[in-house]
């Protein structure tokens, strides 16, 4: 995210000495990607951050497809999800591509034996229940209902959550995520027009700074594989870094509406995007205001993307028999539309009360066996008239 912050203490200059209060020195640590290009932070650790004391066993982490070639329209519970201690054994993939990832996730506990680290993706977290504290070695981020967390590959951390009662839905991105281009100038600020702005970013804050050697276990995820490896201080050492590249927050209840005298199109709710698919937030809003507007969305064709859409509250308009927590995939190459006599009802309503997130991705995804458990099986028939 092209936004500048700092935390904690640094040098006037880059890449000189920069000494403990014992005099020795602290070890720089330069976080990006892209090669040298893209965006990154400074950070200034007590240990070198390279002492690894032992590589354990990695497991098999890569989604199964069962479900490879899809061209039906499906439902998903996602709430039937089973629940898991552990935060990583709690996700369910559901559909994925080479692309992206999107899985729920149901976990009872918080992270207190390991710490992680995903060096394959960026990880969106949207979470659905539940609240508490995303640690990293960057500073915290306190997170509730409705948020967005945003956490660029490579980042270690870890989550402490409040209660036992929490789901997520999680994204894993092969590609960098960001704010869409057309709502940033050229110096990478956001515009008037953009529906949200830098006041409403969660920045990462208390900065807490761990002077532990011994053995600190960190899950790392590389090339589909979980590595287990035991590093001899803590990751978490940082007293000082700077720069663009951290963990940040977004709540969806400050993504503010593009409303229209008419019904306007699914890319006024983008809220991230990638080069390979793009996340969009539906909000409580008003109405489109023609005399004659239709407010459910037309029949629209899904030529280039599959849509999958994860329904967090409210009142869903369009759909019938749409509960919290389901998700709904329409695949390309089919169109879809409002259900039945929704299309019709919509007609002199005022507002809406839904709350929803969109992933359409430009690769078709597959389904997995966790998919397939809490599908409900009829979904595609649904817009047969009775």
């Amino acid at each position: 995210m092209p936004l500048y912050h700092k935390l904690g203490e640094i040098p006037s200059k880059r890449h000189t000495v920069f000494r403990k209060k014992d005099g020795t020195l602290h070890y720089e640590q330069l976080f990006g990607t892209i090669g040298f290009e893209g965006m990154s932070s400074l950070m200034y650790h007590l240990h070198r951050p390279t002492m690894v004391k032992e590589v354990g066993k990695a497991f098999d982490a890569s989604p199964k497809a069962i479900v490879s070639h899809n061209i039906k329209s499906r439902l998903l519970k996602g709430l039937e999800v089973p629940t898991r201690n552990d935060f990583l054994e709690s996700r369910n993939v559901l559909v994925f591509n080479s692309d992206v990832h999107i899985s729920v996730g149901a976990p009872k506990r918080s992270m207190t034996d390991y710490f992680y680290k995903n060096a394959d993706a960026d990880e969106l977290l949207f979470i659905h229940k539940g609240s508490g504290v995303l640690k990293t070695m960057l500073g915290e981020i306190d997170f509730q209902y409705g948020d967005y967390l945003l956490i660029p590959r490579g980042m270690i951390y870890q989550i402490k959550f409040n209660d036992k009662d929490n789901r997520l839905l999680v994204v894993e991105s092969y590609h960098p995520i960001y704010t869409p281009k057309r709502y940033r100038n050229w110096f990478g600020q956001h515009l008037e027009h953009s529906p949200f702005c830098e006041r409403d970013f969660k920045l990462p804050q208390n900065l807490r700074t761990y002077d532990e050697k011994g053995e600190f276990l960190i899950k790392v995820k590389k090339q589909g594989q979980l590595h287990h490896l035991v590093y001899a201080s803590h990751p978490f050492d940082v007293v000082g870094w700077d720069g663009y590249n951290y963990p940040y927050g977004f709540s969806i209840h400050n993504f503010e509406p593009i409303t229209g005298r008419v019904h306007q199109p699914p890319p006024v709710h983008q809220t991230f995007e990638t080069r390979a698919f793009v996340v969009c937030s539906f909000v409580p809003r008003l109405y489109d205001y023609h005399p004659d507007a239709i407010p459910a969305p037309y029949n629209h064709s899904n030529i280039d993307s599959d849509e999958v859409l994860y329904y967090v509250d409210g009142d869903f308009m369009s759909r019938k028999n749409i509960d919290k927590g389901y998700i709904s995939l329409h695949p390309a190459g089919i169109p879809h539309g409002p259900h039945p006599g929704t299309y019709e009802a919509s007609i002199g309503k005022s507002k809406t009360e839904e709350l929803a997130v969109m992933i359409d991705t430009f690769r078709p995804l597959q389904l997995t066996k966790a998919a397939l458990d809490i599908d409900d099986g009829k979904y595609y028939r649904s817009w047969l008239e009775e």
